[in-house]
């Protein structure tokens, strides 16, 4: 089952409790709670005052949205154990991770492998606490295209490593199903949104149900529970979110009854 969700950095200038109060607003069922301000790497007594306000409002945490980047951040002032102990005073089943610091056709062997190598230790130190580890499925990183998403999937070979999934910007809906379909069962959490043909170019999610209906299609078969997280709207403002979201909960019963 595929619940309805928000990622929290989606409103940066909102306090916790304002997103908590949003989302329940908006009747979704889960938030990945973000790492940069709303609940800051190493800071566990906020992530365990996150965790409190999240549950009592009846909301699940869904993830924890970290900024920790594969290969990199650990040697530039960012100790995954950090992250991690930020994740499990949160609660959260899973952490996003940015896989590198570049795209894919910017790193050499030896940096692939640096990040792949990192991933392998960070993803056995979240094993030890029942936490995974998500890939975040963005440009810039060593999932920037289809092939290097599943080739670095295949690379890092670790039970407890998945990925996150959204369309890359500017990707034909054909290309973004084919690049789903490579990875769907490696596929932990979604982010939704609908920008075309640029992520400067924000439209009303109601505006990509064509292309979404696709995307939903693969995504139905998918076991267990998952979340397709909200990620940025138009303006930013809680009209937008509140509007959009009402579109997701539709989209999701409409796949729960087919």
């Amino acid at each position: 089952m595929i619940h309805p969700g928000l990622v929290s950095i989606t409103f940066r200038k909102l306090c916790p409790l304002e997103i908590v109060e949003l989302v329940r607003k908006a009747d979704l069922r889960g938030i990945e709670w973000g790492g940069d301000i709303h609940v800051p790497h190493g800071d566990v007594a906020r992530a365990r005052e996150v965790r409190a306000i999240t549950q009592e409002a009846g909301l699940r945490v869904a993830a924890y949205g970290s900024y920790y980047r594969a290969g990199s951040s650990e040697s530039n002032g960012l100790a995954f154990r950090s992250v991690l102990d930020s994740a499990v005073e949160l609660g959260a089943p899973t952490i996003r991770v940015w896989p590198g610091v570049k795209g894919s056709a910017d790193v050499d062997e030896n940096g692939r492998w640096n990040v792949i190598e990192d991933l392998r230790r960070i993803a056995s130190l979240a094993a030890q606490v029942g936490v995974s580890i998500t890939l975040e499925f963005h440009g810039g990183t060593l999932t920037d295209t289809n092939d290097s998403a599943a080739q670095l999937l295949v690379e890092v070979d670790h039970p407890n490593v998945f990925t996150g999934w959204q369309p890359h910007n500017g990707e034909l809906t054909a290309d973004c199903v084919n690049g789903l379909r490579a990875v769907l069962s490696r596929v932990s959490t979604l982010h939704v949104f609908h920008w075309w043909p640029t992520s400067r170019d924000r439209h009303p999610l109601a505006e990509g149900e064509a292309r979404w209906s696709e995307f939903w299609r693969e995504l139905r078969t998918l076991p267990d529970e998952h979340y397709a997280l909200m990620e940025f709207v138009p303006d930013d403002t809680p009209e937008a979110f509140i509007r959009d979201a009402s579109t997701l909960r539709k989209w999701l019963n409409r796949m729960d009854q087919a």
